[in-house]
């Protein structure tokens, strides 16, 4: 690394350095030791059965759909799916947290290693991964419905959850939210969970320090629940701000675990930051260690889609396509699947790539929609894309052409330029006398580029597009303009 690069990873003569662990949702129907389901939404203790609320005589019984979750994040991340893990419990007291414990994974995870690779600019990152180990979600404590008393939910008690932990590899903010939104697709991509932030589907921890370049680790504070991508990079660089300030005025930073308001822009610590010895893990009486047979990996592996970035690398080697697009192309599968529809009809991937990433996610980004709600198919895009490949439509005539397509004037292309009369003039004689009658009526515009001022040229060429009326073709527009110029 160059020293221009190191330096620009300092922040107040700082190194900055995050790890992250992410709490995601498992997608099953039920939770991972009960068969009571986990749909969003529903009133308060109303999907709750007694091996959730831990009633006496109850028994834990393995979700196996969980356990392929695990697997497929392992695939899909080359980490070391471990054919024997063990589950043990995490003993600390929460008033929603019926049992007194938690059962979670902790010295022998299903998931071990692995790494999430990512673009922040035009640089490729890579953060390694620790472990992923499965767990379960505790309840959830009411306080705004009851005056001087809580409630307590226990619809979450229960839910499945994939912990998701970093080294501490992550050196800025850009960074960290980078990292999360590429695990964040990778999760939605392999159908392993929804991905929701609002409904706490996807949630992040940053365990956050600072030190002079070359010393030890700094001691860490973690931001708990981190629901949103823009609160993330907010959070984060308050922290190293407010870190480096306290080390700056002599005082020492204390391990703790902290919130962030996003109505201030500042975290403030919740409570002293336990160790693991603190929560006296031990193996759960209850659960024999998890046993994974590599028949049922290869199993999960055959079934598993291709990835977003095995996916990106193909569309740049058959289409021809820039890193930057089929990145950009490969937000989820949906869109790239959008994508090679249009460019396989219309045989013009680059264009397919331009419209999409431009026109059509413009349009939805304004409507908040997503692709798999688009109005215009492949297909009739690609339609689109023809017309203008072969002439017979300008650019801008075209965008008129997909407004008429998004508001539902029909799907048919052809019909669309005929009714509106949006067909490009490719009559080179009528063309010509256009640029004449153009010229004749601006000798002294045209007495300027023949003096050597290059704009007088693109005034002449706007003057004989609003002539035609935007039918020109640009380019045959602008050939013939020079010719006669040069005449």
């Amino acid at each position: 690394m160059s020293d221009k690069k190191q330096v620009s990873l300092l922040v107040q003569g700082y190194e900055v350095v995050i790890g992250f662990e992410t709490h995601a949702q498992l997608a099953t129907k039920s939770k991972i030791f009960s068969r009571a389901p986990t749909a969003f939404g529903a009133e308060p203790n109303t999907q709750a059965c007694a091996v959730d609320l831990a009633l006496p005589g109850t028994l834990p019984v393995m979700n196996r759909e969980a356990v392929a979750h695990a697997i497929r994040l392992g695939l899909a991340l080359g980490s070391h799916i471990a054919e024997q893990s063990v589950f043990a419990r995490k003993n600390y007291f929460y008033p929603d947290l019926p049992k007194g414990y938690q059962i979670s994974q902790f010295e022998i995870p299903v998931v071990q290693g692995g790494e999430v690779s990512f673009y922040l600019g035009d640089e490729k990152k890579t953060v390694r991964l620790v472990r992923a180990h499965l767990e379960e979600d505790a309840g959830k404590s009411l306080h705004e419905d009851f005056i001087g008393q809580s409630g307590i939910d226990l619809n979450r008690a229960g839910t499945p959850l994939l912990e998701i932990v970093t080294e501490p590899d992550i050196r800025s903010s850009a960074e960290a939210v980078a990292y999360a939104k590429e695990l964040h697709k990778i999760v939605t991509w392999i159908g392993i969970c929804d991905g929701n932030m609002q409904e706490g589907s996807f949630r992040c921890d940053a365990n956050v320090s600072v030190r002079k370049p070359g010393q030890p680790l700094g001691t860490r504070r973690e931001i708990k629940n981190l629901n949103s991508f823009k609160f993330m990079q907010q959070a984060i660089d308050y922290e190293v701000r407010w870190q480096i300030e306290q080390i700056e005025d002599g005082h020492a930073i204390q391990q703790a675990t902290v919130l962030f308001d996003p109505d201030t822009g500042e975290t403030r610590a919740m409570r002293t930051k336990e160790d693991a010895a603190d929560y006296r893990y031990f193996p759960d009486p209850d659960l024999p260690p998890l046993v994974i047979a590599r028949s049922w990996v290869d199993e999960v592996k055959a079934a598993m889609p291709e990835l977003p970035r095995q996916m990106a690398e193909r569309l740049v080697a058959d289409y021809g396509l820039p890193e930057y697009d089929a990145t950009t192309l490969t937000q989820s599968p949906a869109m790239a699947a959008y994508f090679e529809t249009a460019a396989k009809a219309s045989g013009q991937a680059k264009m397919a790539s331009n419209w999409i990433m431009g026109e059509v996610s413009r349009r939805l980004n304004h409507e908040e929609k997503d692709i798999a709600q688009v109005p215009v198919s492949a297909d009739t895009l690609a339609a689109l894309l023809k017309r203008i490949a072969d002439g017979t439509v300008s650019n801008n005539a075209a965008k008129q052409v997909m407004d008429a397509l998004w508001a539902g004037e029909g799907q048919d292309v052809d019909a669309i330029i005929e009714t509106k009369g949006l067909k490009q003039m490719n009559d080179s004689g009528a063309l010509e006398k256009i640029i004449d009658e153009v010229m004749a009526a601006n000798a002294p515009m045209v007495e300027q580029y023949r003096a050597g001022k290059d704009k007088a040229f693109n005034a002449l060429v706007g003057l004989v597009m609003k002539a035609s009326k935007g039918k020109a073709n640009p380019q045959q527009a602008n050939e013939l303009l020079k010719q006669k110029l040069q005449g």
